[in-house]
């Protein structure tokens, strides 16, 4: 993981901003910022499934998550390393501001 591959060199700064600009899903960044990984229905998120669902699918398709199978199961991981390299500083901005508004 020490080089970018051209898929992180693609990551476009209004798509992850809007994709972080939802509560939902900056919660779910929060968290996986906290916890390292997360399930697809997280204990804790008052949303339906298939909400969750099309969050999740924001946060990957901007390049903001990875995924991993563990059985039946689906794992989420923030892309931190990626984000920071490409964008140095605005994840640890935004989830400073996040901090501050609670």
């Amino acid at each position: 993981m020490g080089q970018l591959d051209l898929e992180d060199l693609d990551l476009d700064l209004a798509v992850v901003l809007h994709a972080l600009g939802d509560p939902v899903r900056l919660a779910l960044v929060r968290r996986m910022a906290e916890d390292g990984e997360s399930a697809c229905s997280p204990d804790g998120v008052d949303a339906p499934r298939s909400t969750l669902s099309n969050h999740w699918r924001i946060l990957r398709e901007a390049g903001i998550t990875q995924t991993r199978r563990a059985g039946k199961a689906r794992l989420m991981t923030l892309r931190r390393a990626d984000l920071d390299a490409r964008f140095p500083g605005l994840l640890a901005a935004v989830l400073a501001a996040g901090d501050r508004t609670h």
